[in-house]
């Protein structure tokens, strides 16, 4: 299957199970990859052939900056739910969601989830 990648998408957010975290907020870094059958574009070269990138990223942001959630989990979830009614052509999406600075004691590059929904 073809596929569509956003990666190292930065957001800033308030979720976390943290009352830090959903105060005072934090970067999250967002990476996708949406299944989408790109033969037609690949032959037309018309952008109305297959997802468009920047509007896919307009509507993560908007999730990611304008609500709340505890998990990330239920972050991932919303993401997916959202690009899946705004953009018929995907088939799956793999998201994947990371801190860099939770407010955890330790050493770590990261920590973050990921996830893979079908339509």
């Amino acid at each position: 299957m073809d596929k569509i990648v956003l990666e190292g998408c930065r957001f800033y957010g308030y979720h976390g199970a943290f009352k830090e975290e959903q105060t005072l907020g934090q970067i999250f870094l967002v990476d996708l990859e949406l299944s989408v059958d790109l033969q037609a574009a690949s032959l037309s070269d018309q952008l109305t052939d297959t997802v468009h990138y920047g509007m896919v990223f307009d509507s993560v942001r908007q999730l990611v900056e304008g609500e709340k959630f505890i998990l990330i989990e239920r972050l991932a979830g919303a993401i997916c739910e959202q690009l899946f009614n705004e953009f018929p052509p995907i088939e799956a999406i793999k998201v994947a969601i990371k801190k860099e600075n939770p407010p955890i004691a330790g050493h770590y590059k990261a920590v973050g989830i990921e996830l893979e929904r079908q339509r």
